[in-house]
């Protein structure tokens, strides 16, 4: 049975955390509406803010009340905010609440874990400083969790920008042979897409509203590439770049690109078919060598312990 002290403690600490998030929710409200728009703007998305918000259940609100509050706070440093924020939007993350989430799902892990394993270790007979460990690591995997999500996230996303953006160079190819010009050729070639590759989409979704709000179509060209960190998607804005500034024909660079891609593409698939029988060599000597000794030595064994049991 769990400890009374326990017990309240656990109701005191909700109680807390309840009333400081429905005062968050009030104080951010303003500001994250506004930003929702911002982004919604930006990344051309058919649904209203508000509309974004009412699909957030209270828990989720609250979480995020609380990281809100803690990343403009000051308690973090300023670089580690950026940090964070660029980690999110290369994973996709691009939502106004993804940092709130994420620093409130970090404390909330960070302080539930150890409680939840307090709450299984007690009354058993485990000695007090294995029980402090273990209440130790929980704080840590709560803590560390959300980063160990965030990161599988990207990898599997910055993945799937990188498999759609061949054909996505191929389609824009034509688009620009057919005489639309790069925002628009974007913008089509990223509704046209999206059912395959929603990844590489979102990206030319985000990069063709930036070229229709920014003054500078270079600064929107180079957050291409800065926003997930992808050489290639680097590469791409800087062709587009020069194309615009020495004014090159757009579709046999993005031809020539395109080309240099799939072939860059086709070597990794070579090195890692080249890698196939080191990878199989282990498999091969505990599941396959065993078979064929049995098969080619078992008659003999057979028939020599046969040998032995008439003798």
């Amino acid at each position: 049975m769990m400890h009374p002290g326990l017990l309240s403690l656990l109701g005191g600490l909700s109680l807390t955390m309840m009333g400081a998030g429905f005062g968050l929710l009030r104080a951010v409200a303003r500001q994250d509406l506004r930003e929702r728009r911002v982004m919604a703007v930006r990344q051309g998305a058919a649904t209203s803010a508000l509309e974004t918000r009412s699909d957030a259940s209270l828990p989720i609100r609250l979480v995020t009340g609380l990281g809100a509050l803690m990343s403009k706070s000051g308690l973090l440093p300023a670089a580690t905010v950026a940090e964070l924020e660029q980690t999110l939007v290369s994973a996709g993350l691009r939502q106004g609440s993804a940092l709130g989430l994420f620093i409130g799902g970090k404390l909330i892990f960070c302080l539930l874990l150890p409680l939840l394993v307090y709450g299984l270790l007690h009354g058993t007979a485990i000695s007090p400083m294995i029980r402090l460990i273990c209440i130790a690591m929980g704080a840590v995997v709560g803590l560390l969790l959300p980063d160990f999500i965030v990161r599988k996230r990207r990898a599997a996303y910055l993945a799937a920008v990188g498999r759609g953006l061949p054909d996505a160079l191929d389609m824009l190819v034509i688009c620009s042979e057919a005489g639309l010009g790069l925002e628009l050729g974007l913008e089509r070639v990223a509704n046209e897409i999206e059912p395959a590759h929603p990844a590489i989409a979102a990206e030319l979704k985000l990069t063709s509203g930036e070229l229709r709000i920014l003054a500078d179509r270079r600064t929107a060209l180079t957050n291409m590439g800065t926003r997930t960190g992808l050489e290639t998607l680097k590469r791409l804005g800087a062709t587009l770049i020069q194309t615009l500034q020495y004014g090159t024909p757009l579709s046999q660079a993005l031809r020539t690109l395109s080309t240099e891609m799939r072939y860059e593409m086709l070597m990794r698939f070579e090195a890692q078919a080249a890698r196939l029988p080191v990878l199989l060599t282990v498999p091969m000597i505990l599941f396959i060598l065993p078979c064929i000794f049995i098969v080619v030595g078992g008659p003999a064994g057979l028939t020599v312990a046969r040998t032995f049991l008439h003798h």
